[in-house]
This record gives C-alpha cells, sequence and structure tokens, in this order.
C-alpha cells in the first residue's frame, strides 16, 4: 500500500510540475506576443504621422498602391518562376545543386549491392589551386528530405574554403530515387569504398578527412565506428547524435515520436507510397517549427524587397524544393534506432548481425560544431553523446580521443551550412585546426575563435583551444538530463505500436496503395502542389508574365518612409507575432502532453530505480590493459618520445591552452631537425596517445624517465637546441 500511496504521489507531483510549467509557457508566450506588437507600435509612432499635411498623406498613399500594385505582380511572377524552376529541376533528375563543377569518380548504384550514391570530384575553379598531395576532403550531405548539396551551395561554403586551402575535394552525392531492397547497410558500405577509392587516388597524402552535415553527421559517426582505420580526422556539423537530448521550451521537435504514437507513422507513410518514404514529410516538419517563416516571413521580405530579393528566394527555394524519396527499410531504421531509440550513443544501433556501433572504436580526432540557435539539431543532441559513451574525460584520455567543440551563438541549423559568414569564419578555422589536430593530445576541448580587426580593416581569427571536462556539457542541459526518461516509454510503446499496426492496418493498407496511386498521392502533396499549380502550367497565371515586365518597364518604388509601406510593415509585424504566438502555445501544450503521459508512465516503471540507473562506478583508467601497458613501459622510447613528452609536460605546465598561432611555430621548430619526419601519422597518433596517458597519470614519473629516452648525447643535443629555440620564440 505504501508503495501504491508513494506512485500515486509522485504522478500528482509530475502533473503539479507539467501545469505550473505550461502555465508559464502561455504566459511568457502573450507576453512576448504583446511585447512584439507593442514595439512594432512605437516605431510606427515614433516614425510620425504625415496627417499633419494632407497634401503628403495623399500623395504617400497615392505611390504606395502604385508600388503594391507593381510588387504584387512582380512577387506573384516570382512565384511562377519558382513553379517553372521546380518543373525544370524535376524533368532534370533534381542533380545535386552545387556551386561547383564536379566529375563522377565512383558510382554505388553499379555496385554488388547497389545503392542510390556516388562520390564525385569537385573541379576547382579557375584560378583555385589544389596540391595532390594535401589531405583529400570528403562532404557528406543530409539525405533528410532535400537533395545534396548544402555543403557546396554557395561559393563561400564547405567545399569554397577546402579549395582555397588547397586541398583535393570528394563530395558524396546521392539520387532522388532509392534502388529497390537498398539499406542502410548498402549506404554505409558504398561509402566506405568512396573512401578506399579516395585514398587510393591521394597515396601521397594523409588518410581522407570526412565532413558530414546535420544527418551525414551520424553516417560519418557510424562509418568511422565501422571502419575506424580508413579515415582521418572527422568533422560533424549540427549533427543530431543524443535524440533524446534538448531542453523544455526550446527543442519541440524531440517530442513528436511521443505524441504520434512512435515509429508506425513512419510506416504508414512508406505503404502510402508502396514502399518508399516521401522526403516531403520531413521538410513539412521543418516549416511547422517556425510556421511565421514557412507561412508569412520569408514571402513578405520577398514581396516587401521584390526587386532585390526575387533571385536569392528563388536560389534558396530552388534547394528547399527538391525532395528525394527513401526505402522503406531506411526510415524504418532512421526512426527505430535513432530518431525514437536514441540507440547509436548507446551503442546499440546495429545494421544487421553482429553490426553494432561502438563510438569509443574511433580513434580519429572529432570536431564537433553545433549552435545555440538551432531548434532543429539543438547543441544537447550535438554534444551529448560524448557523455553518453564516455563517463569521464579521464576514461576519454585513456580511449586515446581527441574531441573538439565549437559552439556558435545564435545562426540557425541552415545558417550551419549555407552561411557565408559562418563559412569565412567557423569553417575557415575548422579548417586550420584540422592542419594541426593529430599534434593535439586526447581529451575534450573548447574552440574559441577571437575576431581581430586591424587598422587597415582587414579581419583576422585567433583561434585557441582549452581543456574542457566532460562535467562541463551539464551546463547545456537543464535538469541533468532526466527529462530524457519518459523518452524510454515512447521507445517502449513504439515497438506496440508498430507491431499491432503491422499485424492490424498494414496488410489492408498496402492492398489499397498501388505504385500508380502512390505517385499520385506525391504528386498532390502541399510542398509539391503549391509549385506545380503556381507554374507556367496554370492557364490562369499566362497573363502574369506581361504584366510583370509592364510593371518592371513602369517601376515606381516607394520611398523608405512612405506612410503606407510602415503601415504595412506594421500589419507584418503583427500577423508574424500572431503566428509564433500561436507556435508557442502549440509547442507549450505539446510539451505538457507528452510529459504528462510519458512522464507518468515512466514514474510507474522506474522512478524507484533512478538513483540506481544513475549511479555510476567510477572509471578507473589505469584499469584498461592499454593503459596499464603504456604506464609499464613509460621508460623506453627515443627522441620523438621524448620531444613528444617534454611537449606535452609544457603544455600541461600552461594551463591546457593551445593557441594555433603557437602550434604553427612549433612545428616550423620541429621542420629543420628531422626528428619527426619519418614518423607516418598514424605512428605519431600513437606515440602522442602513449606519452599523453604517460603525462595525464604519471606525471612525475615521466620527467623522472625523459633522460633514458635521450641516452646518447646527440639525441641530448637536439632535445636541448629544441627546447632552446622554443624559450626563445
Amino acid at each position: 500500500m505504501a508503495d501504491i500511496n508513494k506512485t500515486i504521489d509522485r504522478s500528482m507531483a509530475i502533473s503539479r510540475n507539467v501545469a505550473g510549467t505550461l502555465s508559464r509557457r502561455v504566459k511568457d508566450a502573450y507576453s512576448t506576443y504583446g511585447e512584439s506588437v507593442r514595439q512594432a507600435q512605437s516605431d510606427y509612432v515614433q516614425s510620425g504621422f504625415p496627417g499633419a499635411n494632407p497634401q503628403q498623406w495623399w500623395t504617400d498613399w497615392f505611390q504606395y498602391f502604385v508600388d503594391a500594385g507593381q510588387r504584387s505582380t512582380l512577387f506573384w511572377d516570382t512565384i511562377r518562376e519558382r513553379g517553372n524552376q521546380w518543373l525544370a529541376h524535376e524533368e532534370a533528375g533534381k542533380p545535386p545543386l552545387l556551386h561547383y563543377r564536379y566529375e563522377v569518380v565512383a558510382d554505388a548504384r553499379t555496385y554488388e549491392q547497389p545503392c542510390n550514391y556516388a562520390l564525385v570530384r569537385i573541379v576547382p575553379p579557375s584560378g583555385v589551386k589544389v596540391d595532390e598531395r594535401k589531405r583529400p576532403f570528403i562532404i557528406i550531405d543530409p539525405r533528410a528530405g532535400h537533395g545534396p548539396g548544402i555543403g557546396g551551395f554557395k561559393e563561400d561554403s564547405e567545399v569554397g574554403v577546402a579549395l582555397a586551402a588547397g586541398h583535393p575535394v570528394y563530395f558524396v552525392i546521392f539520387f532522388p530515387e532509392p534502388e529497390p531492397g537498398q539499406t542502410l547497410a548498402d549506404v554505409t558500405d558504398a561509402e566506405a569504398e568512396f573512401v578506399r577509392v579516395v585514398a587510393e587516388r591521394h597515396q601521397e597524402s594523409p588518410k581522407p578527412s570526412l565532413i558530414g552535415n546535420c544527418q551525414g553527421g551520424w553516417a560519418v559517426m557510424m562509418l568511422a565506428a565501422a571502419r575506424p582505420d580508413m579515415t582521418g580526422p572527422l568533422v560533424i556539423n549540427g549533427a543530431p547524435m543524443s535524440y533524446w537530448a534538448g531542453n523544455d521550451g526550446d527543442n519541440p521537435m524531440r517530442y513528436s515520436g511521443g505524441l504520434l504514437g512512435g515509429a508506425w507513422v513512419s510506416l504508414l507513410a512508406s505503404d502510402l507510397g508502396a514502399g518508399k518514404f516521401d522526403g516531403a514529410h520531413l521538410v513539412s516538419n521543418f516549416e511547422t517549427l517556425n510556421p511565421a517563416n514557412a507561412v508569412w516571413d520569408k514571402y513578405y521580405h520577398l514581396y516587401d524587397d521584390v526587386d532585390d530579393e526575387a533571385p536569392r528566394f528563388l536560389e534558396f527555394e530552388r534547394w528547399w524544393g527538391g525532395f528525394y524519396l527513401l526505402n522503406e527499410e531506411e526510415i524504418r531504421w532512421i526512426v527505430n534506432n535513432l530518431f525514437v531509440g536514441n540507440k547509436l550513443s548507446q551503442g546499440e544501433a546495429r545494421l544487421g548481425p553482429g553490426r553494432y556501433f561502438d563510438l569509443k572504436s574511433i580513434k580519429q580526432p572529432i570536431i564537433v560544431f553545433a549552435s545555440m540557435g538551432d531548434n532543429i539539431t539543438p547543441p544537447q543532441q550535438a554534444f551529448n553523446w560524448i557523455a553518453d559513451v564516455y563517463s569521464s574525460t579521464e576514461e576519454i584520455k585513456a580511449n586515446g580521443q581527441t574531441i573538439v567543440g565549437l559552439l556558435h551563438e545564435d545562426v540557425g541549423h541552415l545558417g550551419i551550412f549555407v552561411s557565408g559568414k559562418v563559412a569565412k569564419k567557423e569553417h575557415a578555422q575548422i579548417f586550420e585546426v584540422l592542419k594541426y589536430i593529430q599534434t593535439l593530445p586526447p581529451g575534450l576541448y573548447g574552440m574559441e575563435i577571437h575576431e581581430i580587426q586591424h587598422a587597415d580593416g582587414e579581419v583576422t581569427y585567433d583561434v585557441t583551444l582549452h581543456e574542457r571536462s566532460l562535467e562541463a556539457l551539464k551546463k547545456l542541459q537543464k535538469y541533468d538530463r532526466v527529462d530524457e526518461k519518459p523518452f524510454e516509454a515512447v521507445a517502449a510503446l513504439s515497438e506496440l505500436t508498430e507491431r499491432a499496426y503491422e499485424l492490424l492496418v498494414r496488410p489492408a493498407v498496402r492492398d489499397a496503395v498501388p505504385e500508380w496511386l502512390a505517385r499520385m498521392l506525391r504528386e498532390l502533396h502541399p510542398l509539391r502542389a503549391q509549385r506545380w499549380m503556381l507554374s507556367d502550367r496554370n492557364p490562369f497565371l499566362a497573363g502574369v508574365p506581361a504584366a510583370a515586365a509592364m510593371a518592371r518597364a513602369w517601376r515606381q518604388p516607394r520611398a523608405e518612409g512612405n506612410a503606407g509601406r510602415r503601415a504595412e510593415r506594421l500589419g507584418s509585424t503583427v500577423v508574424s507575432a500572431s503566428l509564433d504566438l500561436y507556435r508557442d502555445l502549440r509547442d507549450a501544450a505539446s510539451e505538457a502532453a507528452f510529459f504528462q503521459i510519458y512522464g507518468n508512465m515512466m514514474s510507474l516503471q522506474m522512478a524507484d530505480q533512478r538513483a540506481a540507473i544513475r549511479r555510476q562506478t567510477r572509471f578507473d583508467p589505469r584499469a584498461v590493459p592499454a593503459v596499464r601497458q603504456v604506464l609499464d613501459d613509460l621508460d623506453r622510447g627515443g627522441l620523438p618520445e621524448a620531444i613528444v613528452r617534454a611537449g606535452l609536460l609544457v603544455a600541461k605546465a600552461g594551463g591546457g591552452k593551445r593557441r594555433l598561432a603557437q602550434m604553427e611555430s612549433v612545428r616550423l621548430l620541429l621542420e629543420p631537425t628531422g626528428v619527426l619526419e619519418d614518423v607516418s601519422e598514424d605512428d605519431f597518433r600513437r606515440v602522442l596517445h602513449d606519452e599523453a596517458i604517460i603525462v595525464e597519470f604519471e606525471p612525475l614519473e615521466a620527467k623522472r624517465t625523459l633522460p633514458r629516452l635521450v641516452a646518447s648525447a646527440a639525441d641530448r643535443r637536439k632535445l636541448h637546441g629544441l627546447l632552446d629555440a622554443l624559450a626563445d620564440d
């Protein structure tokens, strides 16, 4: 009876907390709405009323209506052009939207286990020289509804930054239709083959570095875990790795799986597509996150400044409107193992018998780039996998792993990949760090970029890497991840609803949806229909081009301070704020429903075990056999080991800060000695790992035994000379 009372009390406490949070969020939503409207009204009033001058008032409004009519015509002509552009892209087979020319190197559609992926080599533009001996880069874009190209969509992009640095650049593209029977195992194997092909083409270069954008990030991590000896350093940008993570009020997408009852919805969507999942559904989910932008803002920005905004609008819509398909097996694996199951970071995801992914097996350095302004992949989802995989910073070091984290303050999800400013600053500095990341000892680092304004107006950047502890990641989380517990109930319920759907509903749906009906349903998807319906296929738009030409010929834009323009913008702000209010209320209600349902489920099943579940055995790095072996042999080695150990001891005394400029200076000092000239990248990483363990766990013994590594007088002179040069630098 005591247990029942305890459960009831716990359930009531959960309900009170949920109700209190909902009340607070509703109040905050109305407060934000009111503040936005008041600010817009204040700006309108402060800009002045032309009513005191009737002639000016009539002039303003006459000019406004002429301008509004012309803008309306140009607006609808731009929308018509978007539809024509979409149709042309569809008829062309939806090729990758890369800013750069490319040549196909390998096509996985011809492999023994075919899949709709291919490897292309980016052709350097005129004036850009590439050094074939430099490390090649392979960029993998997300297959999350859209087509490939976001990593090279503009000149200032990941591709552009890598080319400017003189590196060979490869891009993994994919085609609109998956191959029959294609699975994610086939995709992973194909990407591994692509890495092998690139490495074979650049045998004199270091191993290829992999860059994964968004869902391409977990693809990169899976590949590196499956084939840890194939790749060089990894960069994962805005990549969701820990899907249950997030904060209340900030990350509403993580509740979708639970509110829809689990993974059965993806099976229904696949059955309605005759075995294929339409990527337009994923794009719709992205748009519902911010209805104000999807329904109003992006169109109003076009209407407000149609003369200059139209080219940018059409350029982005060309990529945003390219919808790709996945096989049922692919989307089912993604939803069950990632979106709902969250199995990748827990080591439970597998692509087949015995094909589990242990992220600890990745030995190459990893750079993680995320943004606080990203509501699709919040920083918690980008970084929390580290705490899932490793119990402490000591375990990261003992495992020989180097992880560098970079956090942007406010850029949105797409801005991580397409923003020119981000490319010039963050991505450019990431590529700079990659030059030296193999020389970083194992550990967790935070990357900080400081902008330096010079007198001549030139801007340069100074990068500093600070050693961090795993505990620092907790600052990103409000409730010490306790709010992730209800997602375990979602995963359990999802298994039940999925089986019920397969048993009771799936046979009827499959029989009712032939291939021709599935194609028709895809064509009628709202995101597609709004494009082909507003194109030259629509006879009612036949007169729009002529009207637009006349509007351009007689264009009379209104003045910046025009009374009608100011009133229009006031109205637009109110509409946008109203849609934001709807979004905030919707998200608050969804979040409350989620925790009310699944929080109580976990309360009934797991609450009494929570303390035991969260209690972890403290990790002892010296208990790892590889660490014991290194510590047993800490007095063995030669001059390379002595140089690395001395450098690590100096760095440890310096507080764990490493500036990129200083690392470049050290490299220049080492080059004349030729000590590390014949040491391969993998051998150097091994030496660095071993010496880092010695300095971290036995610093006194590391100093005491250092003379044994430089037994000869010649070696001692070289080490002393190097240290003297370092002191003088």
